[in-house]
């Protein structure tokens, strides 16, 4: 039921989708002459996506969360790396059976320079399709193929292709590879999405090193206007949306044990 309430809620809330809903509801309160409330609607429908496009909003929003998790140096040892899932075209592969890499594809690539960095480390890819109505191939089963083009043999992958969001990333990866103590697990995943996956892991009691990637902010936008592009900006400040009402969710209904986490 959580996972279908989230991807319900979201998909209200996001600053295009909910764009479009105050306008329509604006004009469908002009034609009845409720003009001042539906005033209000449109003004509202057009701070946001200026917020959302023109200014350094969203840059901030994760900028906050990509710092959060500084990547530590390279560990002499690493018993395995857990790859979550997010960085595929699930619908295009199913039909086309490529590895067709989105804007998350860093999280493969890195995991494929670690996996070859550290020959003996497992590697865990976490992923199912995490989609509510459209169809797509799970990650698990996409980074076969990918791993084994870049040389990475099949008996090294571990894959969990259950997992429909990241609360069962954390959950289901302990109960598959059952880390043994004093173990150095490597997470990677895009960093703004640490701190909620960080705080996920520590909640299943499976230890892990933050090794965060996917950086989308250079960390220096500053308050103002943005100078990116309007497309990215908007994207940037859906992901900072988004992820912080992930925080915020999973922390009221106990997922997680801070808002905020920290290393």
């Amino acid at each position: 039921m959580f996972f279908v309430l989230s991807k319900l809620f979201w998909f209200l809330i996001q600053p295009v989708n909910l764009a479009i809903i105050l306008l329509l509801a604006g004009l469908l309160l002009a034609m009845l002459r409720w003009r001042r409330t539906a005033y209000g609607l449109f003004s509202a429908a057009a701070l946001g996506l200026v917020l959302c496009v023109w200014t350094s909003f969203g840059a901030l929003l994760v900028t906050s969360l990509e710092d959060r998790f500084p990547r530590p140096p390279l560990p002499e040892k690493v018993a395995g790396i857990v790859v979550l899932g997010g960085g595929f075209e699930g619908g295009i592969n199913l039909v086309r059976g490529g590895y067709e890499l989105n804007s998350g594809g860093d999280r493969y690539v890195e995991a494929a320079a670690l996996a070859r960095r550290y020959p003996e480390a497992r590697i865990v890819i976490s992923g199912g399709t995490g989609a509510l109505l459209l169809e797509g191939e799970d990650d698990a089963s996409t980074a076969v193929r990918l791993f084994e083009a870049l040389g990475i043999p099949r008996d090294r992958l571990v894959l969990e292709g259950k997992s429909r969001n990241t609360y069962e990333n954390a959950v289901f990866t302990k109960e598959l590879v059952t880390p043994a103590p004093g173990e150095t697990w490597l997470l990677v995943t895009s960093a703004f999405h640490m701190p909620r996956s960080m705080a996920l892991f520590r909640k299943a009691d499976f230890p892990v090193t933050a090794w965060p990637v996917d950086y989308r902010t250079t960390g220096h936008e500053g308050i103002g206007f943005f100078v990116d592009n309007p497309v990215d900006s908007l994207q940037t400040a859906t992901l900072g949306i988004r992820e912080w009402i992930g925080l915020i969710a999973y922390w009221l209904t106990g997922r997680i044990d801070q808002p905020f986490p920290s290393p």
